[in-house]
């Protein structure tokens, strides 16, 4: 809708502060999941399997739990990467480079102002004004980078920002937005294994088979199959959004802002986009790390400096 001349667009991000509220809360909720997935797969069903003294029994309990552990690991080393890893803030006293300062000037927009709100009168003495490239957050009071955005719940412009996940406690930025890649995909591949391993015990539950166990034991299978299977569709379409936003370089903030255009001034090539999240070093891709060497050389691991399109303009969104 239109306000005082001035084009004002329903954010979803600015509900975002809501969820300051959950705090840790998610980090221990994540670990009961787990803990409930462990005692199901591992202390009630194929545990127990490894001394059935059946050997067919033997070596697929021994394949389950070995991916089970294997997956579980990676999950949490993941998942903590990006609990503790900082996102990305702008440095003390930056400022943009000279060639930033001297570009060519666009037209003031509304994301720019310091007051959300303008008058009409406001709003028509600044429409025939023009800044430089670099913009300037009007919560932090100091220029940002490009792609740098102001996290609402955090309190601080983050580099290369997605969103803040409440899941993660902390924001996805360009530091860890790799890592939170990994924690979806090892998720995934942890809880699709936990739901097919527990597939037989849930059916038979309506088949009225013979199923060992305790009443405990036997609820809490079917509890993690459950929970599971729900992680895995949900995560699933995660999971495909993020593959999509990665192979055109966009965040999911900027495909939110950014114009309805097939073109993107930071979309260099899938193999070029994807590099720029998970590096160049292949031993590394399907890990919560980066190579020394790719810290060294490529800036944009660090959010402040994105190769571009010179034939597009600066600022699609």
């Amino acid at each position: 809708m239109r306000r005082s001349g001035v084009i004002m667009a329903w954010n979803v991000f600015r509900f975002c502060t809501a969820l300051r509220g959950l705090g840790s809360i998610m980090i221990f909720l994540v670990l009961a999941v787990v803990g409930v997935s462990y005692y199901a797969v591992v202390v009630s069903n194929y545990g127990p399997l490894l001394f059935s003294g059946e050997l067919g029994n033997f070596f697929i309990a021994s394949a389950v739990l070995i991916l089970f552990h294997g997956l579980l690991v990676m999950l949490l080393w993941s998942y903590f990467s990006v609990v503790i890893t900082d996102p990305g803030s702008v440095p003390p006293n930056w400022r943009p480079s000279a060639d930033e300062e001297a570009g060519v000037a666009l037209p003031l927009t509304s994301s720019d102002f310091s007051n959300p709100i303008l008058t009409v009168q406001q709003s028509e003495a600044l429409s025939d004004q023009t800044i430089p490239r670099s913009r300037y957050c009007r919560k932090c009071n100091y220029p940002k980078p490009a792609r740098c955005h102001h996290c609402s719940v955090c309190g601080r412009c983050i580099l290369k920002m997605d969103h803040h996940c409440v899941w993660v406690v902390n924001c996805v930025g360009a530091l860890n937005y790799k890592y939170f890649l990994l924690f979806l995909f090892y998720t995934f591949l942890e809880t699709s294994l936990v739901s097919l391993s527990l597939l037989p015990n849930f059916i038979a539950f309506f088949n009225d088979g013979e199923i060992p166990g305790t009443p405990g034991t036997l609820a809490t299978t079917f509890l993690a199959f459950v929970l599971d299977l729900a992680f895995a569709l949900s995560v699933m379409g995660f999971l495909i959004m993020h593959i999509s936003l990665v192979a055109s370089n966009t965040t999911t903030i900027e495909a939110y802002e950014k114009k309805a255009s097939p073109k993107w001034r930071y979309d260099l090539g899938r193999k070029r986009n994807f590099e720029q999240v998970f590096g160049t070093d292949k031993k590394y891709w399907l890990i919560p790390s980066y190579s020394e060497e790719d810290i060294r050389r490529m800036p944009v691991l660090q959010g402040l400096e994105y190769p571009s399109k010179p034939d597009l303009d600066p600022q699609e969104f």
